[in-house]
């Protein structure tokens, strides 16, 4: 039986993996995703300099959403995050999908931020 801790664990154990070939650099940050349950996070990392650039969550004020877990607040989540990246004058990211499968919530955010005109 696998429990809830043993897939987060494995999870942090992909990530840890793909963030040794992935970084965000000045020119380029790294669109980091984070899911839970009941939200979604995203950030624009620049690891180089070590400090987020932009971020957007399902918790954003703006957003008004109900349900922050579902497909719905993620595509709104990644047009947020695109928006304000481009504000702040970035076009092009790496997408770091943090562990998680390119389906569902993950997948609704990367195309809402392409959407939204950042390309990766």
């Amino acid at each position: 039986m696998i429990t809830k801790t043993d897939k987060n664990a494995a999870r942090q154990k992909r990530h840890t993996h793909i963030r040794q070939s992935i970084t965000g650099t000045a020119e380029r940050p790294r669109l980091n995703v984070f899911r839970s349950n009941k939200h979604i996070n995203a950030q624009l990392i620049d690891d180089v300099a070590g400090v987020t650039v932009a971020s957007a969550s399902s918790l954003d004020k703006e957003l008004k959403l109900e349900n922050g877990g579902n497909k719905e607040a993620a595509r709104q989540v990644g047009e947020l995050v695109g928006k304000r990246a481009i504000d702040n004058g970035y076009e092009t990211v790496v997408f770091d999908r943090g562990g998680y499968l390119y389906h569902g919530r993950v997948k609704e955010l990367a195309d809402a931020a392409r959407e939204a005109g950042l390309k990766f």
